[in-house]
């Protein structure tokens, strides 16, 4: 009884935050985090093109705007505020009843600084994904719901945004445990969330990023948290606030040209992830090349990282992509009969 009252009451308040989300323009609004993330790219993509040829609205634009509000919005939204902290309870009271060991009782972060819970959360979250998504091109089942993302044949931000929504139970309910055990809350959550948001939408756009200028930008976010002391950086107490964002100059330019060398093998980028849609693959990759969704280091560490040349115009998709479903019914139910191979 007590479990289905924790569901109801978990669930009954999401009209009411839904809501709230469209009505209330936030710095921890969800719903215009979104919106603004992907007008910003949108933007890139419209004055500074990769593909100068390809349409401003790609092919299947707008059915991969819908998926962006019901992927990352309505779906994951419920999951994530919902279901999550019920399902990490159960674990938790599952190992504890077997164990007598309180996982999340006795995680050491609880007491780290925020900017290292969010750097471990994050790095921890990426890694999971890494071998989740490798498990979407392995596992034949699996392999069905994935490639509604990978029936996108034109490259663009909203491209990130076109997947499958057993995917999200996927990816949800291996990733969320363990970091929800290491302390990881739904605020921390949020943050990194909305990162790799950005991170996602720039890997799947129609543009090319020096890697200085990537490097300076995560500089100068550097140094903002640095400047205003966010996620408990106090590197700064004591200095005059007129004073502390003169740290940007110096942040941009060590993120620049210290960073800016090893920005595209640390993170995703355009250029690396559109072979991860190619094609036409080597025999000996036929599982699939580039897994990474933030962090590219992990192609690099584990062998997957692939980039033979500029693939700017290379064709997308997977043999068969022609007969693949392109309205949104045909593609949500896909996966769960006896399509044909």
């Amino acid at each position: 009884m007590d479990l289905w009252n924790s569901i109801i009451e978990s669930y009954q308040g999401y009209a009411s935050y839904l809501w709230r989300e469209i009505t209330n323009p936030g710095w921890h609004n969800y719903f215009y985090w979104l919106i603004g993330v992907s007008s910003f790219f949108f933007g890139l993509e419209v004055f500074s093109p990769w593909r100068k040829n390809q349409a401003k609205f790609r092919k299947d634009f707008w059915l991969d705007f819908f998926y962006m509000f019901f992927n990352f919005f309505l779906f994951s939204l419920i999951i994530y505020n919902a279901a999550s902290d019920l399902v990490v309870n159960f674990f938790n009271n599952g190992i504890k009843g077997l164990t007598g060991f309180d996982m999340q009782a006795s995680n050491p972060m609880r007491n780290f600084p925020m900017w290292a819970i969010l750097l471990i959360g994050f790095v921890v979250r990426d890694f999971v994904q890494w071998w989740v998504h490798r498990l979407l091109h392995w596992h034949p089942r699996l392999w069905k719901f994935h490639q509604v993302h990978h029936s996108v044949k034109e490259m663009g931000f909203a491209a990130h945004l076109r997947f499958h929504w057993m995917e999200t139970v996927v990816y949800r309910t291996i990733e969320y445990i363990p970091l929800a055990l290491l302390g990881i809350g739904l605020y921390d959550f949020f943050i990194i969330h909305i990162f790799s948001l950005a991170v996602g939408h720039y890997n799947h756009s129609n543009i090319s990023v020096d890697s200085k200028v990537t490097g300076g930008i995560l500089g100068a976010l550097i140094g903002i948290a640095i400047a205003t002391s966010a996620f408990d950086i106090h590197l700064m107490d004591g200095v005059d606030a007129a004073y502390r964002f003169f740290i940007l100059i110096p942040a941009v330019l060590i993120g620049a040209f210290l960073l800016g060398p090893v920005m595209k093998k640390l993170f995703n980028s355009p250029e690396m992830h559109i072979w991860h849609h190619a094609y036409d693959l080597p025999e000996e990759k036929k599982y699939g090349v580039n897994f990474g969704l933030s962090l590219a280091i992990w192609d690099y560490l584990f062998g997957t990282a692939y980039i033979p040349h500029d693939g700017r115009d290379i064709k997308l998709g997977f043999p068969g992509v022609e007969e693949f479903p392109e309205d949104f019914k045909g593609q949500v139910t896909y996966g769960f009969g006896k399509e044909k191979e």
